[in-house]
């Protein structure tokens, strides 16, 4: 990845505001229909999509890699048509954000910002259809999908009943997180993106599967004996964290010690965290596209100390299952698609014997 890319995108973070500020005057001068159908809240939602639109860009021209930003488009476009925003609509905002880049954004490297944009404006006439993640090939897809409608009943106790069930049956845990719980939380989150399941329902959904999660502990919680630990992230204002969690289980499952912090965790603590742990793996988090920039630079902090020089970075989460290089571009040591890989790829990493 070249500098003058990240430059680019670093500077587009820094003028998202303005430029979005532009674009939704463009776009209600345009439609000044918009204003009736929508409503006075319309146009701030308008420059709130806008902003997350630019700011997607940004960290995709940030990491080389456009398929950050058209996995977002598609995202984008079926979100909006849960919300009666058309595709045409969809077009003219994205034409009005070719033209305020295209005169608004001065950098050497424009070109390449608008390669990108119009990558995503082809992308926004494809047909996008969101399959399910409960597929056949899942060994617990019935098992998956039962899971799935308890929570969406709200029926709590029965889900909780349905999991430890599975585990009487000798269903190991890596299983239930990977089938179960990963699973179910990929498609609630594909089930809301459809409007099919609101916030709080999403939101209960997730909590109560953290609860189930907290009460299988007593199962396998082990004392580490492989003596390696592992501290375990959310960057920045990252607030998606059950995966990371259940990564962190997967860990302390192989005999690691391991130091959960959870979401939102300021860059400081987190070192804090590395050198009173002494910690051998760190693991990163971020679920939220626009979030790549804050682990590109905490990954920085880190390398930059020499405290941590031995530190092996693991980094994880939608936008590194989204494009497989993208690891080597925020400069982290591995990433791998689920836990138990996780766990294999760390191990790798911090038994295999540098070259002499």
């Amino acid at each position: 990845m070249g500098m003058t890319e990240k430059t680019a995108g670093d500077a587009l973070l820094n003028e998202a505001e303005k430029l979005a500020d532009w674009i939704t005057e463009q776009q209600y001068n345009r439609q000044p229909d918009l204003q009736d159908r929508f409503g006075p809240s319309g146009k701030e939602k308008t420059r709130r999509d806008s902003l997350y639109t630019l700011n997607y860009l940004a960290e995709s021209v940030l990491v080389s890699s456009p398929a950050l930003f058209l996995h977002y488009v598609s995202w984008l476009k079926v979100l909006l048509e849960r919300y009666k925003v058309t595709g045409e609509e969809l077009r003219v905002n994205l034409e009005a954000m070719r033209e305020a880049l295209d005169e608004r954004f001065d950098h050497q490297d424009k070109r390449t910002v608008l390669d990108y944009l119009d990558m995503g404006m082809m992308q926004s006439v494809e047909t996008v259809t969101l399959h399910s993640y409960i597929t056949e090939d899942n060994p617990l897809a019935k098992e998956a999908a039962d899971y799935l409608e308890l929570l969406l009943q709200g029926k709590r106790r029965e889900a909780s009943s349905l999991i430890h069930g599975l585990l009487e049956r000798e269903i190991g845990i890596s299983a239930l997180y990977k089938h179960i719980f990963q699973t179910v939380q990929y498609e609630i989150g594909r089930l809301w993106q459809l409007g099919r399941v609101s916030v709080a329902q999403e939101h209960y959904c997730t909590a109560v599967t953290q609860s189930i999660i907290s009460s299988l502990y007593p199962h396998w919680m082990t004392v580490g004996s492989k003596g390696l630990t592992l501290v375990a992230a959310c960057v920045g204002k990252e607030t998606h964290e059950i995966g990371l969690r259940m990564v962190a289980d997967t860990f302390e499952l192989h005999g690691w010690d391991t130091y959960y912090l959870g979401a939102d965790v300021p860059d400081f603590s987190l070192l804090q965290a590395i050198e009173k742990h002494d910690a051998d793996v760190v693991a990163i988090s971020a679920t939220m596209t626009y979030h790549i920039h804050l682990v590109r630079d905490l990954i920085r902090k880190i390398r930059a100390d020499e405290r941590y020089k031995h530190v092996k970075i693991m980094v994880g989460g939608l936008p590194f299952n989204l494009d497989p290089n993208l690891w080597r571009e925020v400069g982290a040591d591995g990433c791998a698609p689920d836990a138990e890989a996780t766990v294999a790829a760390a191990e790798q990493l911090v038994l295999t014997k540098p070259a002499t």
